[in-house]
């Protein structure tokens, strides 16, 4: 591998973070051909590839210039809660309201209640630039867009009148109150209650924790999206409903009264300690039903084929960051002579020139790389679903996004926190010093892996619920890999190797599953990694095909991953099939 092939990110002076901007555009550009598509869509058809790389360049420049430089002071800072008011760290609201100024929240919101209308892919490039500048910031806006949708959705004419306009435009913020004390995973054990007021609404009483954002600074309003349980409930998660529960209720005449709802406490924590982690506590609040009585759960899944690809993509930002961080640390740190170098007389090179270090470099172009154009396909699949303009290219696409979305959101999350840990090592004992960012960057990463639904549910859900318990299994996502392996190229006959091989596992499994029901859950995680793995297979046989000239170095990466990154596809194989036995 050449070295001086190391050159595509011009790191700031001012930040950690530059815009991979050129492998962005080759994703929309080239391995999608999303331009054309967005042509064919009557919501995008004034969309083209120049407007869309303008708006990942002032995207880029946001990130960049104004969150990444408060990302390790906001660490080191934390938050602090003082008589209930929580202050975020230093430079997180000014941040924020420029965040607004620019019209960044309404970015993917519906025209039809002001947003901007752009795809959802375009708002997932800002996702991921976002992250790999500050996660911690980030979190604060994490549920914003997924808030609309459900209102949008589910809320009545009233509320969407008076909060859909405040929160497309990012003047109010939002949470999701699910996890209480006893029910994390489980949420058929929440207990907070919901009571029927004379007015029309409900009140809301309970204890609710581990609420990003749950109290902050950076607006002036917070609209809680609250579940609880109803009087005549039924048990189980079919009595679950959802409320909206404001921190301030607006008034006819522009005021607003105080709620009753508070912060108890903000955590402290592993990593993202720029972000507020607040308990919360309602005290017969004010709030108002949002879809049908005890069909709660029904009203927030709207939300959650993206919300689960966008923390998928916080794996994909930690990815970029550490590759980043790792390969500019790696360009200018020496150490010894090496050997790939014989005609060097300096006293020490580059340690990026020593077999080790290169591979670690390497591992971390490749998953990054391939994962970004897994998860920015994710994004316009969801976009063809909702806005294709053939039924049958939505119907397509909606099959095929709830099988994408798990293996994002576990497969995504869990490399990113190992690729980090991967780039950590390239600095040896600096890496281990905040200074540096990639320690900040280990911790930060690895909370995605448990929250938005943990790893080990998303890959149950997969295989349990998706995979095994409906007709058409795994079908839609072979079928498109199966696209790409039809197309001969230099990869063509190893993809529609493993698209065979794991068509296989999969058909083994149901049939074994039939005489043992435990069997799904022993094998799941791995059964995950291998469709993840082979998924990626999928993403470099497309890029070798589709790269030209101006991206030859794709064609280099795609043989370094299907020559030992794709190796570990037996391995994942191998365990699923070994699943079979009881331990």
């Amino acid at each position: 591998m050449d070295s001086n092939h190391y050159t595509q990110y011009p790191m700031n002076t001012q930040s950690h973070y530059a815009p991979p901007l050129a492998d962005m555009a080759f994703v929309v550009e080239h391995w999608l051909n999303a331009p054309a598509d967005w042509q064919r869509m009557s919501a995008f058809d004034t969309l083209n590839a120049e407007t869309a790389r303008m708006v990942c360049e002032a995207a880029g420049e946001f990130c960049a210039g104004q969150l990444a430089p408060l990302n390790s002071g906001g660490d080191l800072q934390g938050c602090t809660l003082q008589d209930g008011q929580v202050r975020t760290p230093d430079g997180f609201a000014a941040a924020y309201r420029a965040y607004v100024d620019a019209g960044w929240p309404a970015l993917a919101c519906d025209s039809a209640i002001g947003g901007q209308g752009l795809p959802g892919l375009l708002d997932a490039t800002l996702n991921e630039m976002i992250v790999s500048s500050n996660h911690a910031w980030a979190m604060y806006l994490g549920i914003l867009h997924g808030a609309c949708i459900c209102l949008q959705a589910h809320a009545s004419d009233e509320l969407k009148t008076t909060y859909l306009p405040h929160l497309v435009s990012g003047e109010w913020l939002a949470t999701m109150c699910l996890t209480e004390p006893q029910a994390g995973s489980d949420l058929s054990l929440i207990r907070t209650q919901a009571q029927a007021a004379d007015d029309g609404g409900y009140r809301i009483s309970g204890n609710k924790i581990f609420i990003s954002g749950g109290e902050q600074d950076l607006t002036e309003n917070i609209v809680h999206l609250v579940l609880a349980r109803l009087p005549d409930a039924p048990p189980g998660t079919r009595g679950i409903s959802l409320f909206l529960v404001p921190k301030l209720i607006p008034q006819a005449d522009g005021s607003f009264l105080p709620n009753a709802v508070y912060c108890d406490g903000i955590e402290k924590k592993m990593g993202i300690k720029g972000s507020a982690t607040c308990a919360m506590r309602f005290e017969n609040a004010q709030g108002w039903l949002i879809g049908q009585p005890h069909r709660g759960l029904a009203a927030m899944f709207v939300m959650m084929n993206s919300a689960r690809l966008h923390v998928g993509l916080q794996g994909l930002g930690h990815a970029e960051a550490a590759h980043q961080l790792a390969l500019a640390y790696a360009s200018e740190r020496r150490q010894m002579r090496a050997l790939v170098r014989p005609e060097s007389t300096a006293a020490a090179d580059p340690i990026l020139c020593h077999a080790p270090v290169r591979r670690i470099i390497l591992d971390l172009r490749v998953w990054t790389e391939g994962m970004r154009a897994l998860g920015y396909w994710c994004a316009h699949v969801l976009d063809m679903a909702a806005h294709a303009p053939d039924a049958g290219e939505r119907q397509s696409a909606q099959e095929l996004a709830p099988l994408l979305t798990p293996v994002i959101k576990s497969f995504f999350t869990e490399r990113g926190f190992e690729l980090c840990s991967d780039a950590l090592q390239v600095f040896g004992g600096y890496g281990y010093v905040h200074e540096y960012h990639i320690e900040q960057a280990v911790r930060d990463s690895r909370i995605a892996m448990i929250y938005e639904g943990t790893n080990q549910i998303q890959a149950l859900d997969l295989l349990q619920r998706k995979v095994l318990a409906k007709g058409a299994g795994l079908a839609p996502l072979l079928d498109a890999f199966r696209g790409e392996a039809a197309i001969t190229s230099e990869h063509s006959a190893a993809l529609r190797d493993w698209c065979d091989r794991l068509e296989v596992a999969t058909q083994s499994l149901a049939s074994d599953a039939a005489n043992d029901a435990e069997l799904p859950a022993r094998a799941a995680e791995d059964y995950l990694r291998l469709v993840g793995t082979v998924a990626l297979a999928f993403a470099w046989c497309r890029s070798a095909r589709v790269a030209d000239d101006a991206f030859a170095h794709k064609r280099e990466s795609a043989r370094y991953f299907f020559d030992h990154v794709l190796l570990s596809a037996e391995h994942w194989l191998r365990r699923v099939q070994a699943a079979r036995h009881v331990y």
